[in-house]
């Protein structure tokens, strides 16, 4: 039995909570270049296009409900004799809203925002604006606290801490795509983890597991937590 449980999800959890996952075809990522709303260089090009689609994404998550995926992980941590590190590439609060208590955010969040002159971060409201000012220094420099492509995702060093730690780690409807997170599976396996992919189809990294379990999330996840607080 593991005493240490690290996992980590990604778009395909939410997916079932009608939230679109980064490649699907007719979502809300497909309707915008990824250099345009997802880039630094994009919110200086254009920050208005930048907060109108924020400021979307942020409406869609908090009408959005969690799953029997994010609530069986949520009765997994409850339950669980062990620790569970709950880290996830999305920027939703579903993890949350079903009850998880400890969630790390690498990407940041919608319902938070960011200074981008001296870094303070405050809850974001429900529109954001350009020139919106900072609570902090005033600055009119808010932006969404949403970890862009070219930035460094948050709290990278105490996520290798837990990996190297981990006697499990879990990947949940992830893409295999995006590093750092791709490169976890291979960083916890290198420090003696077993690990497990759940997915609708293996990931780009999915060699690298021992156990593959295909199907929804919400089928697969609540049948292994069971297994895991056997139940």
């Amino acid at each position: 039995m593991p005493q240490k449980i690290v996992i980590l999800t990604g778009a395909g959890i939410s997916a079932e909570s009608g939230l679109g996952t980064f490649r699907a075809e007719g979502g809300l990522w497909a309707e915008h270049r990824i250099e345009d709303v997802a880039t630094p260089e994009g919110f200086a090009r254009n920050p208005q296009l930048v907060m109108d689609f924020y400021n979307a994404r942020r409406a869609q998550a908090a009408a959005a409900s969690p799953n029997a995926g994010h609530e069986a992980l949520a009765r997994l941590e409850a339950g669980f004799s062990g620790e569970v590190i709950l880290i996830t590439q999305n920027v939703d609060d579903l993890h949350e809203k079903a009850g998880s208590q400890r969630v790390m955010h690498m990407h940041g969040a919608l319902t938070g925002a960011l200074c981008g002159a001296c870094e303070h971060r405050w809850p974001a409201p429900d529109r954001m604006s350009p020139g919106d000012s900072c609570p902090q220094c005033n600055a009119p420099a808010a932006r969404p606290d949403i970890v862009w492509f070219g930035e460094m995702p948050y709290d990278m060093d105490e996520i290798f801490d837990h990996l190297s730690g981990a006697d499990l780690f879990v990947s949940i409807g992830t893409s295999g795509n995006v590093y750092p997170a791709a490169g976890f599976v291979a960083e916890a396996r290198r420090h003696g983890a077993q690990t497990i992919e759940f997915n609708l189809e293996p990931s780009e990294v999915g060699s690298q597991f021992d156990d593959i379990r295909l199907g929804p999330a919400t089928r697969t996840l609540p049948d292994w937590v069971a297994e895991v607080l056997g139940s």
